[in-house]
């Protein structure tokens, strides 16, 4: 045998030998780096048990769970959406496992759990980990994660865009808006930023019965057709709320900033927002034309940060 067939055949044996074996977790193969422990999210520590339920409530709604064993079931809690119910599926499971938990402010929470047959809490409110910019340090147990339905945007900046815009109140738009039945519905303001555009919404109640808010729609529609059809609309849904205004006392206002992703309005065409009551009839609508969107005001990121 030579020399070269004898290295060849050394080294197919040493790889079969170390594909058989396996991996201790202390080393990776060929050129890798090790992840430091900067790098490293600390989880929190959660008991659980079989006979009772442990709830956790989160700053906003939950969009993904994973968990890390079949000992566990969780779910969002029935008509809430950022509560995560948490049991065991059998009684004194051994070892530990884990579950995460992205929320759409763009959080991502780990937790080690374990079994418990009294676990010192029941409820747990991870409400201090709310972060908007305001604080100069974050936690080093929620990150960032960016949604596909945001366009590439990052969920804690456009949250702190719509909060900049309904903190600021400044009336940008003059020209559109409606009155009816005693009750104001204006646009303040249109705002773009990124693949997003911000509607900035004022309801003003100038009677004395409160205006109870069924649901506000946004559609694309053409400017001729009289009657319009489903066929003949684009709905465009928004992808967040800040403030969302359910309910105007009478005497009162209440505003609202709604992210939308980004369009433009054909020719011929112009968006419809509509606003109608909950078991009522005061309903408002106002026209946005193609060039008010086209002229929407750019956001000044420095100034939002």
């Amino acid at each position: 045998m030579g020399k070269k067939m004898f290295l060849f055949c050394a080294l197919l044996i040493g790889a079969v030998a170390a594909m058989a074996q396996p991996s201790s977790g202390d080393r990776f193969e060929g050129l890798t780096r090790k992840i430091g422990f900067s790098r490293m999210i600390p989880p929190h520590g959660l008991e659980i048990t079989y006979d009772k339920t442990v709830h956790v409530i989160f700053p906003s709604p939950v969009r993904y769970v994973d968990l890390g064993s079949e000992n566990l079931i969780a779910g969002k809690a029935d008509g809430a959406e950022n509560v995560i119910r948490v049991k065991a599926v059998k009684k004194n499971f051994r070892g530990e496992t884990n579950m995460s938990v992205i929320t759409e402010s763009g959080d991502f929470y780990s937790f080690n759990v374990k079994y418990a047959d009294e676990p010192l809490l029941l409820n747990v409110e991870m409400c201090d980990f709310i972060h908007d910019g305001e604080a100069v340090n974050r936690p080093n147990n929620a990150m960032e994660i960016y949604l596909k339905e945001l366009d590439g945007e990052s969920p804690r900046l456009v949250r702190m865009i719509m909060k900049s815009i309904h903190k600021e109140d400044k009336r940008r738009v003059r020209h559109i808006g409606s009155r009816r039945f005693g009750v104001q519905f204006l646009l303040k303001g249109l705002y773009a930023h990124g693949d997003l555009l911000y509607f900035h919404t004022e309801t003003r109640n100038k009677g004395n019965v409160p205006f109870d808010v069924d649901f506000v729609t946004f559609k694309i529609v053409d400017k001729k057709v009289v009657k319009r059809t489903a066929m003949q609309e684009q709905v465009i849904y928004p992808l967040r709320a800040y403030n969302y205004a359910t309910r105007v006392d009478g005497g009162k206002a209440e505003r609202t900033v709604f992210a939308l992703p980004k369009f433009t309005i054909p020719d011929g065409k112009m968006l419809v927002v509509e606003m109608n009551e909950k078991q009522g009839g005061r309903h408002q609508r106002f026209e946005v034309q193609g060039e008010d969107v086209a002229n929407a005001e750019t956001i000044d990121e420095v100034r939002v940060l």
